[in-house]
């Protein structure tokens, strides 16, 4: 992976191929190589005849591991994105986050719309507009000594995942224990550029796509079958989803 400075912070990412850039942003606890190279989305996108930019999130993957609560939040890692975009002299993309990451895209999308053709909100349907709740018990066990000592069964699926990405723990505390301000019902109005709405069916971390995508004016629900929060990354229904939408907006 390539790294550049965002405002001090040393942030990692990938830059390949050719044609209409798309920005991935991945999801808490995540990275490039889990969320988006595994699942085969880098591929996919590539060889559709995309340049695929992906960033570790500050705290994440390749990327700096920052440890202070006010170091993290949607609007500042937002701004790792727009600069990357500064950085690679791209005017405008694309934009697609899961979770997090969609959340962070919202950010974006609303600070700089000029930067955003269209957006793809992933893993994340009604539940963007409410604040992110139950991160205490999760920052919890991300800094309990051990997973065994962990007992809140949600609390434990982050834990392990964390441990699977091999991820920084404290990091991730700081990253989860942050702002978690929810992005309003007036805001998502007022985008005025084509948002792709992806959840998968039996999503309850992300909630529906259909009810997000009606606050939204030039918004589309895409709901990706009979999938949980996990397991609705790298499905085919959302691969194709995401592919007809780009036919329609990237060019």
């Amino acid at each position: 992976m390539q790294t550049f400075n965002s405002d001090g912070v040393e942030i990692a990412f990938i830059d390949e191929g050719e044609g209409p850039p798309v920005l991935l942003i991945h999801g808490f606890a995540s990275n490039t190589a889990t969320n988006w190279v595994n699942t085969s989305w880098i591929t996919t996108l590539r060889d559709a005849g995309y340049r695929v930019i992906s960033m570790d999130n500050r705290g994440h993957g390749h990327s700096e591991k920052l440890h202070n609560l006010d170091q993290y939040g949607g609007p500042i890692m937002a701004e790792d994105a727009r600069r990357l975009l500064d950085h690679l002299d791209i005017d405008q993309a694309i934009v697609m986050g899961f979770s997090m990451g969609a959340r962070i895209t919202g950010f974006l999308t609303l600070n700089h719309p000029t930067r955003v053709r269209a957006a793809i909100f992933g893993g994340l349907g009604i539940n963007m507009v409410r604040g992110m709740a139950g991160t205490g018990p999760i920052a919890a066990a991300l800094e309990a000594d051990s997973l065994a000592d962990i007992t809140n069964p949600t609390a434990r699926t982050f834990r392990s995942f964390a441990e699977q990405t091999k991820s920084d723990l404290k990091a991730l505390a700081a990253c989860i224990r942050s702002s978690r301000d929810p992005i309003s019902r007036e805001a998502l109005a007022a985008v005025t550029c084509s948002v792709l709405v992806a959840v998968g069916g039996t999503d309850v971390v992300g909630g529906s796509a259909a009810k997000l995508a009606e606050l939204i004016p030039n918004g589309e629900a895409l709901e990706i079958g009979d999938r949980d929060h996990m397991k609705s990354v790298g499905d085919k229904i959302f691969k194709d989803g995401v592919l007809a939408f780009l036919k329609r907006h990237a060019l």
